[in-house]
């Protein structure tokens, strides 16, 4: 698969994404990727260095005729989200991906492909080996743990990067330019629960719900996908009431930053309830199934007899927890009025964990508009508060206004017209670029992020157009070529 993938055009990209595939990179385990990328600077005989967050900033001198252009900055991440299909064993902290050809995509058998954001992190790598092409004065940034936290750029120190323009390689619509982004918050429920014994008389079920498709939680959140979290929460909550359903464990979703796919709660039923819960469990599947059937025609519930667990969580918290995910915001809150079609506020209710007498639940708001954020985590808050949940919020980043006016987008704009004959599309992106927080630490910086095609970031299903990436390429060759 090697030579399959390196064959692609362009070859000095592909060479380098095929070399980030075979290095583990999840978010927080980057030291094996920064490693690599310290070497291959170092080898290049260029200026390298690692900053106190474990940034990594390659420098270049500008190509002979182009020292007076004004300094590029090349960003991108070097972590990717680790997610892999139920069945598929594969360890992202040790393991390499297995990339394949399907068609005009690249993809990964069973798991994430890291071209979120490894395509550009690939492309700057290529510039900083090329002979040939023409740039003024470059300076490679990977950043670390964007898709997490973006510890790596809330963590980079003013005054180590001396260039005047940010390429962000970091976006997923060949063909399109994005000016502004939309900040992001966590909000961090927990609740504090008892343990009480098995009634006599229980019989024991693990539900599961699986087969949805997930996603990106800010670039699908307008997709209409199910969340496995609020499927699951649907059953408990009616089974409850309807047939004494009882509460063992919950475990759900695994990133905030993806649409949870899968999520398991063991339980226990009155053995003289096990027939009527089991039919509700079928209507309920059927109604979900239904409703989702256009956009999650895989999804699966399912109830399979389980070990008698030791202990339950007890009622009161089970019933305050249950009433909490229900009450809890999910999906789209509200449409963009400034720009048609993009979402300007959202919220991924991504992950609910129930481990040590503790249950987690952590959601993922975004939005444009830092009003409207202040107002979904007052509407969290107020959600968890009423349950008796502590609750918090932290990772807050800012959002990137957009300039309609930036210098660099009026040149890239030209350049693409030039090259591939239409104007490139301009937008924002309902997602979190750290275009927001770089900006906040360099304000004087021109910013314009771009990039191939992607789909399905954040899930198994995740490929890259390979046409895309060649005309990404020449556009980012082109562009560097044409800097003021």
């Amino acid at each position: 698969m090697r030579n399959e993938l390196e064959n692609l055009s362009p070859t000095e990209v592909w060479k380098h994404f095929y070399a980030l595939t075979q290095i583990p990179r999840p978010s927080k385990h980057e030291g094996q990727v920064r490693d690599f990328i310290v070497d291959f600077g170092r080898k290049l005989g260029l200026e390298t260095i690692v900053d106190e967050v474990g940034n990594v900033i390659i420098r270049k001198k500008a190509s002979p005729g182009m020292e007076k252009r004004k300094g590029v900055i090349l960003q991108a991440h070097l972590d990717m989200v680790p997610q892999k299909n139920e069945g598929t064993p594969h360890n992202f902290e040790k393991d390499p991906l297995d990339p394949f050809i399907d068609g005009e995509w690249v993809k990964a058998k069973g798991t994430t492909l890291g071209s979120d954001n490894g395509i550009g992190v690939a492309a700057a790598m290529a510039v900083l080996e090329s002979g040939t092409i023409q740039h003024g004065p470059v300076e490679a940034l990977f950043t670390i743990d964007e898709e997490t936290g973006m510890t790596g750029a809330f963590g980079l120190k003013s005054g180590l990067l001396s260039g005047e323009i940010l390429l962000n390689m970091d976006s997923e619509d060949e063909g399109e330019l994005y000016i502004g982004c939309a900040g992001g918050t966590n909000a961090n429920a927990r609740f504090t629960c008892g343990e009480t014994p098995v009634p006599a008389g229980m019989v024991a079920f693990r539900l599961t719900v699986k087969g949805l498709k997930g996603g990106h939680s800010g670039l699908d959140i307008a997709l209409g996908r199910g969340n496995s979290n609020k499927i699951l929460n649907r059953i408990l909550w009616i089974s409850e009431r309807a047939h004494g359903l009882r509460l063992a464990a919950i475990d759900g979703g695994s990133l905030r930053n993806a649409i949870p796919r899968e999520s398991f709660a063991t339980v226990v039923i009155p053995n003289e309830n096990k027939q009527a819960f089991l039919d509700e469990m079928a209507r309920i599947t059927s109604y979900a199934c239904n409703e989702l059937s256009a956009v999650e025609p895989d999804l699966k519930i399912q109830a399979e007899p389980a070990d008698m667990p030791v202990t339950l969580i007890d009622e009161k918290t089970q019933k305050l927890l249950l009433n909490a995910i229900y009450s809890c915001p999910n999906g789209v809150i509200r449409m963009s009025n400034e720009m048609p079609g993009l979402v300007e506020t959202s919220t991924n209710l991504a992950i609910v964990k129930s481990a040590n007498r503790e249950i987690r639940i952590q959601s993922l708001l975004r939005s444009s508009v830092d009003s409207a954020k202040t107002d979904l985590e007052q509407m969290i808050r107020s959600v968890f508060e009423l349950a008796g949940a502590e609750i918090t919020f932290d990772g807050q980043y800012q959002g990137w206004k957009p300039n309609p006016g930036s210098p660099i987008l009026k040149t890239m704009q030209e350049v693409y017209n030039k090259k591939f004959g239409k104007v490139p599309e301009i937008k924002a992106i309902h997602a979190g670029l750290e275009c927001g927080i770089l900006g906040g630490i360099y304000p004087k910086w021109d910013m314009i992020s771009f990039g191939p095609t992607i789909r399905f970031p954040h899930s198994p299903d995740e490929k890259v157009h390979i046409p895309s990436v060649s005309k990404f390429w020449d556009f980012l060759v082109e562009t560097l070529k044409n800097i003021p």
